[in-house]
């Protein structure tokens, strides 16, 4: 009689997923400059080992921190109300009230953590501005598709630059809101972006 195999007690796929939600917000907390590998580890309750395994350096668990989690976030958080709402307009407003409520409840401003990676890394490494330039740029281009389906008469041009207005007037008054630790940049953002997509 064959003996049965002892079943596997690790999971890697759920190993790796903490990983990332670890860093996420380590880095959200600390920044990546901020956080070490050994934070990342001891946080997770892993091994550099296991780490390792999965990511190869800090600068590919950073990217997949963008790629994965960020990335996952902009979708869940700004892009989903736009692309469900009865109207561009209706949706980003919803998007705004949410975040502003969310840092209400939470009482404290941490940023928007695609925002904090931009400015962070941006400058330092072309492929971290890669990673967080094609976040922005489908965050844009979701918002452009629902402006040209409620106004078909747009120019792509228009389309695009308002789409670029949300999102800037977005990034602007979030890094407001963590400079003065109030969520008051966001509403005003949001009741003048009412009247610009009414």
């Amino acid at each position: 009689m064959q003996k049965e195999k002892p079943k596997r007690t690790n999971n890697p796929l759920a190993m790796r997923a903490r990983i990332l939600d670890v860093a996420a917000a380590l880095f959200q907390q600390n920044g990546y400059n901020g956080t070490s590998i050994q934070d990342v580890v001891q946080a997770a309750t892993t091994t550099g080992g296991a780490l390792h395994h999965h990511f190869a350096t800090k600068k590919a668990l950073g990217l997949a921190v963008i790629a994965e989690r960020v990335a996952a976030e902009v979708q869940e958080t700004a892009i989903k109300p736009v692309s469900t709402a009865a109207s561009v307009g209706e949706g980003v407003a919803t998007f705004l009230d949410n975040v502003a409520t969310t840092l209400d409840r939470n009482q404290v401003v941490s940023g928007c953590p695609l925002n904090n990676l931009a400015l962070e890394l941006s400058l330092a490494d072309s492929d971290f501005r890669q990673a967080v330039s094609t976040v922005f740029d489908e965050w844009r281009e979701a918002i452009v598709v629902r402006l040209k389906t409620d106004r078909p008469a747009m120019s792509a041009s228009d389309a695009q630059d308002l789409a670029t207005l949300v999102v800037a007037s977005y990034s602007g008054a979030m890094a407001m809101a963590k400079a003065s630790q109030s969520a008051e940049p966001l509403r005003a953002s949001a009741r003048q972006l009412a009247l610009v997509l009414a």
